[in-house]
Order: C-alpha cells, then structure tokens, then sequence
C-alpha cells in the first residue's frame, strides 16, 4: 500500500476563501482533505483492508504478463537478473508486508 500526501489550494467553505490543503492517498483513493488555516478536515470513507485485497490481487494477476514482456524485451538481461530477484524477492515482500500493516493498523484506528 502506498499513502501519499498532496497540497494544493482549495477553496475552504469554513474560511470562505482559497487557503492551502493537504490531501492524503491510499493507492489512488483520497482519504482526507485538511485545510491548513483552519484545521477542519475531511474524512472519506475507505476500506482499507478493500483497498489492500485490491492492490495484491491486482500486483499478482498481472505478474505473468509483466515478466512474459519483460524476457521478450530481453532475454539475456531477463536470464541475468533471476539470482539477483530471488534474492531481493523475499526482502521486498517483507518490507511491502510491514509499510501495508503500518498503514492499515494507523487508519483502523480511527
């Protein structure tokens, strides 16, 4: 999963005015919009567990097609790069694993 913020200037309805805001995102979906100015805050409901479900299925479906391409491009490369990927493979899993739980432990809190 992945949580980015964003801000960018909207027009407020508490300040009646256009005032800067910090918009959050989980995987392309806002989760919240906050004015600075003013600190009122937006909440939008999101499944969490939903979005992740969706973002794994989505990673391991299109797995196949990705590295079909990826040796058709090149096949030595391809052939070169397989110890390097299993090694780095279970790291990277891990590592997505533990930033996804920090995300969805924080937003099921609240």
């Amino acid at each position: 999963m992945k949580e980015s913020k964003v801000e960018s200037y909207l027009h407020c309805t508490k300040c009646k005015e256009e005032t800067p805001h910090i918009i959050i995102y989980i995987n392309n979906e806002i989760k919240s919009v906050e004015c600075e100015t003013c600190q009122q805050k937006q909440e939008i409901e999101l499944n969490i567990i939903k979005e992740f479900y969706k973002e794994l299925y989505n990673r391991i479906s299109t797995k196949p097609s990705r590295i079909t391409q990826e040796y058709k491009q090149d096949l030595n490369h391809f052939i070169l790069s397989i110890p390097k990927r299993v090694i780095r493979k279970p790291y990277s899993a891990v590592k997505y694993i533990n930033s996804s739980r920090k995300i969805i432990k924080n937003y099921k809190k609240k």
